[in-house]
């Protein structure tokens, strides 16, 4: 007789074959191994080991490496997808089967290669466009030739043309004409203007309500509310958030002092955020947004409507971007593509990877709207309705994000509004505080940017564009994470010969390994070219090999036990040899002859500034 195969139970917890565990425990294995790494010592409290992991972010949000159910927030705090606060999401069905609107951003000038670009994105996986009008842009009086073609009623348009918005907005109604089902927006941002050109004229707030009687019958919105302005001059998340929170009210406003109702006024306006490389930050910010958005509607009384909550264009950060390396862009943008999509945008513009450079072609422009693709068919980031859901770290970052947002905005609304806090300079102390804090990490490498900081290639065939048109910009500034690295670079490229710091190797390959590449990836990042002498510790051999590199500067690359035994030798016959400065890689200590030392922590930037003056870079 064959027995009858085995049952499973009814009841199977998944992890009924581990044993209980508990945080206690948790906090005892990792402080074990902060001990082995020297973080801690064996008195130290286990439960200290959380505090040594966390890390802060821009706003003082202090990010746990471990978050329990004791974190988690209520559901009245979270609510349900398409219902508010709509956290979860501005839609019951989230992004749906084909994922979120992918806007695809034109910024050439001439109206012929734009045209042909538009066509070629539509046709291949763009649902909305971004185009770039007036001063800079695309000439008014060309949209009829750009849009030849494309049918109005499906593919959306979105208008970018600062202060020439009202004429390029009428000529995009009458290019309306009969398709009263076309969507998009007229992109009227007063309060962006002032803050991107400076206060050249009052902004001209009843432009929104001047629009609105002319879109009247259409689907379109009116108002765009960039918060990437403020991203871009180094502004936190908070401070991207209070500041868009700000303007959309000052714009609520201005459309109901003009007689719109308040409920159909939510319904002209657009929110235009930043996404960076920070997945988590990216989700947490735009879940926050809604959230916050959804207390203004609450407060206006209209919270109990679907069509109030915001709508979210995310545009991955130009500040990211790096004009070296770009292709390392690939991987930055498809994690804040991924960010945008998880986190409920309605749509998102994927920039170029090489965006930092100047006008894409085409096979940039290929590449970013493919990123979409690849994460909403492939991926299937759409199919799940809010993935990051019940995640106790997410929904925690989310709620103290919120929290510190809503402080920011209010004590902006004490001020008297967006307008008041441009006007003052405030807000702008408050960012450049903000970008300084930025620039000291980026400085010393606690916020690494890979191809550019670290692992630079020196070698890399230079990527060639056709430029930007020349945009206005009197207003706050516009920052990159790594421009002061590529100045760096681009003044040692400048030289007739490739400036070199000669690697000093004490001992064998095992023995300096580390500290030779700690060293070299460090100077490769401001652009010096980095020989070595090879393993050895004889002191007139490796003085020999240096002066065959016709290098004036020098580092000792080794380790401890080596350099106390070869360090001052080695250095006094570099010295002999005409090395005019010599630095040690590793802790600072007492060596005769080292004139500087490298670690792990230094300020990368201001060594190699101090190191172009040294040699004469840019003298």
């Amino acid at each position: 007789m064959t027995a009858a195969p085995p049952q499973p139970p009814d009841d199977l917890p998944l992890a009924a074959l581990f044993d209980p565990a508990d945080v206690g425990q948790w906090q005892r294995l990792v402080a074990s191994a902060l001990v082995k790494a020297r973080r801690m010592t064996p008195d130290d409290d286990p439960a200290d080991a959380v505090r040594r992991l966390t890390s802060t972010t821009y706003d003082g949000i202090g990010v746990r490496p471990l978050y329990t159910q004791d974190d988690a927030i209520g559901d009245e705090t979270v609510g349900v997808p398409g219902q508010a606060p709509f956290v979860r999401g501005s839609r019951a069905s989230g992004s749906g089967p084909d994922g979120w609107d992918v806007r695809q951003r034109h910024l050439d000038p001439d109206p012929a290669t734009t045209h042909e670009a538009v066509l070629a994105d539509l046709e291949n996986g763009v649902t909305s466009l971004w185009l770039n009008l007036g001063q800079g842009g695309l000439p008014l009086g060309s949209l009829a030739q750009v849009l030849d073609g494309v049918l109005l009623d499906l593919a959306p348009v979105v208008l970018d043309a600062g202060q020439d918005t009202e004429a390029a907005a009428a000529e995009f109604l009458a290019l309306l004409d009969g398709q009263p089902g076309a969507e998009g927006n007229l992109g009227a941002d007063p309060i962006g203007l002032r803050a991107r050109q400076g206060a050249a004229e009052e902004p001209d707030l009843a432009l929104l309500s001047r629009l609105a009687t002319k879109a009247a019958g259409t689907k379109l919105r009116v108002a765009t509310v960039d918060a990437t302005i403020y991203h871009d001059a180094g502004a936190s998340d908070a401070q991207e958030l209070a500041a868009s929170l700000a303007t959309g009210v000052a714009y609520l406003r201005a459309l109901t002092d003009a007689g719109l109702d308040i409920a159909e006024a939510f319904t002209q306006l657009e929110f235009r955020y930043a996404a960076n490389a920070d997945q988590f930050l990216v989700i947490a910010k735009l879940r926050a947004a809604r959230r916050l958005w959804a207390r203004v509607a609450e407060v206006c009384g209209v919270s109990d409507l679907p069509s109030v909550a915001q709508k979210q264009h995310v545009v991955t950060s130009s500040a990211m971007m790096t004009r070296r390396d770009p292709w390392v862009n690939l991987l930055r943008t498809t994690l804040a593509t991924f960010g945008a999509g998880v986190g409920g945008a309605d749509a998102v513009t994927v920039q170029p990877f090489d965006a930092a450079i100047g006008l894409p072609d085409a096979f940039s422009r290929r590449i970013a709207r493919n990123t979409s693709s690849l994460l909403v068919m492939e991926a299937h980031l759409a199919r799940v309705i809010d993935p990051a859901g019940g995640s106790w770290y997410v929904e925690q970052l989310t709620d103290e994000l919120a929290r510190a947002a809503w402080d920011r905005f209010t004590a902006i609304e004490a001020e008297g509004g967006m307008l008041a806090t441009l006007d003052s300079g405030r807000f702008a102390a408050e960012v450049d505080e903000v970008w300084r804090e930025r620039a000291r990490n980026l400085a010393l490498r606690k916020d690494p940017l890979t191809g550019v900081s670290e692992f630079p290639n020196l070698a890399e065939p230079a990527v060639v564009r056709k430029p930007f048109p020349t945009q206005p910009r009197n207003g706050l500034p516009v920052h990159r994470y790594a421009e002061e690295y590529e100045n760096l670079r681009d003044a040692a490229d400048g030289a007739d010969q490739r400036p070199q710091i000669f690697l000093a190797t004490i001992g064998p390959v095992a023995a300096y390994t580390a500290r030779a590449s700690f060293a070299g990836n460090l100077f490769q990042a401001g652009g010096l070219g980095t020989p070595d002498s090879g393993p050895g510790t004889d002191p007139a051999e490796i003085a020999a090999a240096f002066t065959a590199s016709a290098a004036t500067v020098v580092c000792l690359a080794s380790s401890d036990k080596l350099y106390a035994e070869h360090a001052e030798p080695v250095a006094a016959a570099l010295k002999q040899a005409g090395a005019q400065y010599v630095l040690l890689a590793g802790k600072p200590g007492e060596y005769a002859g080292v004139d500087g030392y490298v670690f792990l922590g230094v300020d990368a930037l201001a060594v190699l500034r101090d190191l172009h003056r040294r040699i004469g870079i840019g003298s």
